[in-house]
């Protein structure tokens, strides 16, 4: 039930939906990102191995994926407050639990289940079910925007969260929990359901557009889009590049730079610094990304992003680890580290339409946080067998400029799938 029948501003009241729903995924990105602050953290505390606590951020980064279709499909069916107001509150007591661990099984069940299928419900997908939802004008744009909230949050949250984790790895826990619980009564009383229930039309709509009719059975909704998409070779397409898109992300870099550093003698909160400039750059890359995935093709975006991004990764290993070539690095790799997803997302719904392309991208989103738990718990055990990330870093590499040709695949025409 909406608090306010209807809403100020006219259909420019979509931009402050777009901005609360901005500080949810920052939130989001924000606690996802707090696993690779507490790497060594936690080593020492515990004294846990490096591999163990891997293997709870792969945990967390999984789920987080794989909770992203149901939760699109949540959305449409029990409604998008009742799904986002629960995960943020899930996002309160999973960090706020582990402050009482003492064994590893409890962090794999707070840091790893439990925050990563919360974190998963206000992601990607929120995103894209937010910008089909409220927008008909300008949707990669306001999709490069949300999504470069991944980005701010590094900027934001990880290098303070370096310096808490100094005082002790408590203080991140509780850091990251209220930021979600004051997150709470902003959804409660400035989210309406969609616009047409705040008694507006989506931004660029004509006046009276009606609400389409509300989707009922979460697992038809789910596996019904899941099963019409397989049977087109664009999802698999987009799944596979999605896939190594999250290997090279989420799962290595965000997890694993700042122990990459940690090994070549650099201070955390340096290393962490790192991560905030790509946050920075990531910021003005995935937005200018948007921009241009309204305007050229989104094929020939993806190749150039994931060629580079692929040329990237071999080169730091072999860089001196000075300020200088780490820095190179961060810019660089910031502007290219969610572009990827405004012209991933715009073949989506190319080829899906308006009724099967948010839970089709949420499966295309699982295969990305797939791939980034496979990179979490890969590049962690090879650090623990070869004894240093090398290898790591060069298999990523060499698997994103596969990527780079395999989105050339795509065909643009709009793919006709089969209605259930």
């Amino acid at each position: 039930m909406n608090i306010i029948a209807r809403r100020p501003f006219g259909q420019n009241y979509a931009f402050i939906v777009v901005g609360i729903i901005f500080l949810c995924l920052l939130a989001a990105a924000g606690q996802r990102s707090a696993p690779g602050v507490l790497i060594l953290p936690l080593e020492n505390a515990f004294g846990w191995s490096r591999d163990t606590i891997s293997l709870s951020a792969a945990i967390g980064i999984l789920l987080f994926g794989l909770v992203g279709p149901f939760a699109a499909a949540l959305m449409e069916t029990a409604g998008l407050r009742r799904t986002l107001l629960s995960a943020l509150a899930l996002m309160v007591a999973a960090p706020a639990l582990s402050t009482l661990m003492t064994e590893p099984w409890q962090l794999m069940a707070t840091w790893g289940v439990m925050s990563g299928a919360a974190s998963g419900a206000v992601a990607i997908v929120l995103g894209a079910t937010i910008v089909n939802r409220w927008f008909v004008k300008h949707r990669g744009t306001v999709m490069g925007f949300l999504t470069a909230s991944t980005a701010t949050g590094t900027l934001i949250f990880v290098p303070g969260l370096a310096a808490l984790s100094e005082h002790g790895w408590q203080y991140v826990a509780w850091a990251v929990a209220a930021v979600a619980l004051a997150l709470i009564p902003l959804v409660f009383f400035l989210v309406p359901e969609r616009p047409q229930s705040a008694g507006l039309v989506p931004y660029g709509a004509p006046e009276g557009t009606p609400a389409p009719a509300r989707r009922t059975g979460i697992l038809a909704a789910t596996f019904g889009s899941l099963a019409r998409a397989s049977t087109t070779r664009t999802f698999w397409v987009l799944f596979v590049t999605f896939f190594i898109c999250g290997f090279t992300t989420n799962g290595l870099v965000g997890t694993h730079l700042i122990a990459l550093c940690g090994d070549q003698g650099i201070p955390e909160v340096r290393a962490a610094g790192l991560l905030a400039l790509m946050g920075l750059f990531d910021l003005i890359g995935t937005t200018g990304s948007g921009w241009l995935s309204d305007r050229y093709d989104p094929r020939k975006l993806l190749f150039v992003y994931y060629g580079l991004r692929g040329l990237s990764l071999i080169y730091l290993p072999y860089s001196s680890f000075d300020f200088y070539s780490l820095s190179i690095f961060a810019v660089f790799y910031g502007l290219d580290w969610l572009a990827t997803v405004p012209p991933t997302m715009r073949l989506a719904n190319e080829a899906f339409g308006e009724r099967d392309a948010p839970v089709v991208f949420g499966w295309i989103v699982a295969g990305h946080m797939l791939g980034a738990a496979c990179a979490a718990f890969f590049a962690g055990w090879m650090r623990v067998m070869q004894g240093s990330y090398l290898e790591a870093f060069i298999i990523a590499g060499m698997t994103a400029v596969v990527a780079a040709f395999v989105s050339l695949m795509v065909k643009r025409k709009p793919v006709v799938v089969a209605e259930a």
